[in-house]
C-alpha cells in the first residue's frame, strides 16, 4: 500500500490539532503520530517499510485521519 503524499504532507503540516484530538488520552504522544507521517513522506508513503509498531501507529491514528472527508 502507498499513501497518498500530498494528503500526508497536508495532514502533517496544516492540520496537527487534529492529530492532538485523535491522540488525546490514549497514551501516545502527537510528535510519536508525526514521526510516522514523516517517515512515511521521507520514504515515498511506502507502507511496508514501517515496523509492526508504526504499522499500529499508522492504522490507529493516520489512515482515519486521511480517509476524513475534507471540507
Amino acid at each position: 500500500m502507498n499513501v497518498d503524499l500530498i494528503l500526508m504532507r497536508n495532514l502533517i503540516s496544516k492540520r496537527g490539532d487534529e492529530i492532538e484530538k485523535s491522540v488525546a488520552g490514549t497514551g501516545y504522544l502527537p510528535k510519536t503520530v508525526i514521526g510516522v507521517g514523516t517517515f512515511l513522506l521521507d520514504n515515498e508513503g511506502n507502507y511496508e517499510l514501517l515496523t509492526a509498531n508504526q504499522k499500529v501507529v499508522f492504522d490507529k491514528f493516520l489512515k482515519p485521519l486521511l480517509d476524513k472527508p475534507r471540507r
